[in-house]
């Protein structure tokens, strides 16, 4: 059938919005999948398909269950670094670094990526973050981890063979030479890195020798994409994976940043997956643009199902994107004690605690809206907007009371507040574009408040975004949304996202 696209065509970039880092993609067959980075959340590792590299479905993810994921002690941008996702020898393989005390590299294996996935296989010789995973000819595997260094592994259980080899590791005098992937295409074996840091200097560059430890020599146009020194809308270019496209040419998904405002500019749904071209010229990659509005590739396009907004909580378990702060024990968060119902019970004090109770779904709209009903019953919770425990805003509501309060660092103040009457009451908060004004204007607002009986919305404190951004909280992560418990029992009726035009 033939393709009915104008010739101008285009996609949206990108291809998996909000707090998606550390991209890594393997093909089977017509089908793509794809994991990203979870650091302190949990469940860990989010698993997606797609069947054009454009249009992703979540399926999982691959660590949900506590004996694979072990996360307490573990600071926010903690946890779960950059995993690795190959295919091999009719098996899905996954390694990654789990930076919490005592964890390390683990590998774990599936024959299905939606899950179940295996316990972990620890691997106590592999130092190193952002480990990588390849096979040579003869099925010797190799993990390249950060640094950039390497060692022969038994996958199977763990057990490594000779000391770690140095290999190429990037452009000299780079910072941070990380993100390895090994590549055998045509005669050569490729191995890609990221540099520069995965702030504003970030980039990509590859080197290419005759065996997978080498030796390697560099591309001389490195690095093969940075956005480093540009005023181009999509910043912090790195962490690169290669992949074919359905036609056989050659695709790119690496990480990226949305900055806004005025300077330095701040960038507040995390790092983002985006989808680039790659041509080759002379044996070395050469990236296209990178854009947020790139053309179409040449195959059909084939949308999935799309990720519902709204959650009346009507299953018996929680739907895949939902996540929480380091665990999610079943005795303080379910599904099943009140029909139709979200319940949570307190651990701590709220949004300040690493232990808070917490689910929430990642932000992925530059504006959206988004809004809750709860019955705070004896207790207290809330709608929250979280970066970290110092950096995050909330709206809640107990006794009679609804509160906005905001963390800020070492500060904490009540915005706005409220009597309400007892019972069900619909939390909500509008994220909005700041027009800029001047060098100083942050990159968006956040409207706290109440809706009424007929529906209008009452606002309650309007807070500067810039604060709940890396830019100005630091660490790994993006915004996330969703509901909490501070103290004693509240149940949640339903959540809806909604997004809004930016």
């Amino acid at each position: 059938m033939p393709d009915k696209r104008p010739a101008d065509a285009t996609v949206t970039n990108p291809v998996i919005p909000g707090f998606h880092p550390d991209p890594s993609v393997c093909r089977v067959g017509d089908d793509y999948y794809l994991v990203c980075s979870s650091f302190e959340y949990f469940p860990g590792i989010p698993v997606f398909h797609s069947r054009d590299l454009v249009h992703w479905t979540r399926i999982g993810n691959a660590l949900d269950r506590p004996g694979q994921l072990r996360l307490t002690g573990s600071p926010s941008s903690g946890g779960i670094y950059a995993p690795t996702l190959r295919h091999h020898d009719g098996r899905f393989w996954l390694i990654v670094t789990n930076v919490a005390d005592g964890e390390g590299n683990m590998l774990f294996t599936a024959t299905d990526p939606a899950g179940p996935w295996s316990d972990p296989v620890y691997l106590p010789g592999v130092e190193g973050i952002d480990p990588d995973l390849a096979w040579d000819e003869d099925g010797t595997c190799w993990v390249t981890v950060a640094g950039i260094s390497q060692v022969r592994i038994d996958p199977y259980t763990g057990e490594t063979f000779g000391p770690p080899r140095k290999l190429w590791s990037g452009t000299p005098g780079a910072l941070a030479p990380e993100a390895p992937h090994l590549y055998r295409i045509g005669d050569h074996w490729y191995l890609l890195i990221a540099e520069g840091g995965t702030e504003r200097g970030h980039g990509v560059s590859i080197a290419r020798g005759p065996a997978p430890y080498g030796p390697f020599e560099p591309c001389p146009a490195n690095p093969v994409l940075t956005h480093r020194s540009s005023d181009r809308p999509v910043q912090n270019t790195g962490h690169a994976d290669l992949v074919q496209g359905p036609d056989g040419s050659w695709w790119m998904v690496l990480l990226g940043v949305r900055p806004r405002g005025g300077t330095p500019g701040w960038h507040v749904l995390g790092r983002e997956t985006f989808l680039a071209p790659v041509t080759w010229v002379d044996g070395w990659p050469v990236v296209g643009e990178v854009s947020p509005d790139p053309a179409a590739p040449p195959w059909p396009l084939v949308p999935g199902p799309v990720e519902a907004g709204r959650d009346d909580f009507d299953l018996g378990e929680l739907r895949p994107y939902w996540i929480s702060v380091r665990d999610r024990p079943e005795e303080l968060c379910t599904t099943e004690e009140r029909a139709g119902c979200l319940t949570l019970r307190a651990r701590g004090d709220g949004l300040d605690e690493p232990n808070v109770v917490f689910v929430g779904r990642r932000q992925q709209h530059l504006a959206c809206r988004v809004r809750t009903r709860i019955d705070p019953a004896e207790g207290r919770g809330g709608l929250a907007v979280r970066l970290d425990e110092e950096h995050h805003y909330e709206i809640e509501v107990s006794q009679g009371e609804v509160r906005v309060l905001g963390r800020v660092g070492p500060l904490r103040t009540v915005v706005g507040s409220r009597p309400v009457p007892a019972g069900p009451v619909v939390l909500g908060v509008r994220v909005s574009g700041t027009p800029v004004r001047d060098a100083r204007t942050g990159p968006d607002t956040l409207t706290f408040g109440v809706e009424e009986a007929d529906g209008t919305f009452t606002a309650l404190g309007a807070l500067d975004g810039r604060y709940l951004s890396t830019e100005v909280a630091g660490g790994f992560t993006g915004r996330v949304i969703g509901m909490y418990a501070a103290s004693g029992t509240v149940h949640f009726d339903w959540f809806d996202y909604e997004p809004l035009a930016p």
